[in-house]
């Protein structure tokens, strides 16, 4: 009994021990030694590290990609296989059933038909049966009686050949319903074959497809780390800028626009009050209401298509910045009128929008991966979709009130003219 209890504790050691080996790699798989924040060396190293890490389970998602794929088609093919040895299983069992209702009907009608031969004999036998007197009394009766003979024997003879024919059609529908028997049980046994590789095949899709969430979880840690160091070079270097607080974004954004400091600030504080207002729902509430709205027939199609195109966008962006999109704070559905929120961070930029300015931003910010809910990236959104209006640069005032018009989605005159008062107090007020 001790014995087995030391062998018991020992395997459950070992199980541990084994255990351990495999997780804590996992758990240190984006560990990297510390670098001086001015060792452009150190942080070189560590992103050609991280940059061949990626290349690598970037490789192996799209391996196990196409292996889902062949799976899925294998799944696909098999399923229809399937259904087609099922199909033909149904129609061999039903014409067995009408092979085996010939039969029954061919022995009742074989049944008959010897009968009658019987009764056909009896009568012939009992014809000729007659006493020779009474059969020569007359020429007629004589005449007559070969003439029944015949007749009989005739019939007899035709009574013969139908049995015959009977039989043999017995014989046939007999040997068919015996090869519809075998193929029967072949379809069976192919039917047996076929839904085991089915299992088979959707354990491997389910492995396989676990195995890619898995693989695009590390793409997502590992291009967050390399972004970060990548900001980290870029800020030693002097090729990225990260603002400590709005006035800084805004300075630096409009020396790199050219669009003025009071009216960037205006119109920044129009739209988020200095961004204060960046969101007050996480995207998961913004999609369940948009998704009860359309159910509800208060959201039309085309609206609906765009949130889900806006939606699958949203997630490209945040999966790039390792965010999970469903936690990640945006602006809210509208109260007041069906509508789907979603803006994100401090310009307030719809996911179509940002993709549209984010490699001009990424350019005027040295931000490899810029993002929405950075704050000099936001603002520089702002100020280039701003710029696009000719003459905003020049402090034209008449395109400071376009300009406003098309950022903010209306030209109600009270929103016009803050923004104006505030771009002409910038300075007493910031």
């Amino acid at each position: 009994m001790q014995k087995t209890t030391r062998i018991s504790f020992f395997v459950v050691f070992i199980g541990i021990f084994i255990s351990l080996l495999f997780v804590l790699p996992k758990n240190q798989v984006f560990a990297a030694k510390d670098c001086d924040v001015t060792d452009i060396a150190c942080i070189n190293d560590q992103i050609g590290s991280l940059e061949k890490k990626l290349k690598d389970a970037s490789k192996k998602q799209e391996v196990l990609q196409q292996n889902l794929n062949q799976i899925n088609s294998s799944l696909t093919a098999t399923q229809k296989i399937i259904q087609k040895t099922q199909v033909l299983l149904n129609e061999a069992a039903q014409t067995i059933k009408q092979k085996e209702q010939e039969i029954a009907n061919l022995e009742q009608q074989l049944t008959l038909e010897k009968e009658v031969l019987k009764g056909l004999i009896r009568e012939l036998y009992a014809v000729s049966d007659i006493p020779l007197p009474e059969i020569l009394l007359t020429e007629n009766n004589v005449f007559g009686l070969f003439q029944q003979n015949d007749n009989l024997l005739s019939t007899q003879e035709k009574m013969q050949s139908v049995i015959q024919d009977i039989g043999d059609m017995q014989t046939k529908v007999t040997g068919e319903k015996s090869s519809l028997e075998e193929v029967k049980k072949d379809q069976e046994q192919l039917l047996v074959l076929k839904n085991k590789q089915k299992q088979s095949l959707v354990a491997d899709q389910i492995d396989t497809a676990g195995n890619i969430e898995d693989q695009q979880t590390i793409i997502s840690r590992l291009k967050k780390e390399l972004g970060q160091l990548q900001n980290d070079l870029n800020t030693v270097l002097g090729k990225s800028y990260n603002a400590k607080d709005i006035k800084d974004a805004v300075d630096f954004a409009s020396k790199k626009t050219g669009v003025p400091q009071g009216f960037l600030f205006g119109v920044l504080k129009m739209e988020t009050n200095l961004g204060a207002n960046v969101g007050g729902c996480t995207y998961a509430e913004v999609e369940d209401g948009a998704q009860a709205s359309y159910k509800a027939k208060k959201l039309g199609k085309t609206a609906w298509a765009t949130f889900q195109k806006r939606r699958d966008l949203f997630k490209s962006i945040t999966d790039e910045l390792g965010i999970d999109y469903r936690k990640q704070k945006v602006s809210c559905n509208p109260k007041g009128y069906t509508g789907t929120g979603g803006a994100m961070g401090v310009a307030q930029f719809m996911p179509d929008t940002w993709m549209a300015y984010k490699s001009a931003v990424a350019d005027a910010t040295g931000h490899d991966t810029p993002s929405p809910w950075n704050l000099t990236d936001g603002v520089m959104a702002m100020a280039l979709k701003l710029d696009k209006v000719p003459g905003v640069s020049d402090g034209n005032r008449s395109a400071w009130k376009k300009a406003s018009a098309l950022y903010l989605g209306t030209s109600y005159a009270p929103y016009i003219n803050g923004i104006l008062y505030l771009a002409d107090h910038y300075k007493e007020l910031f």
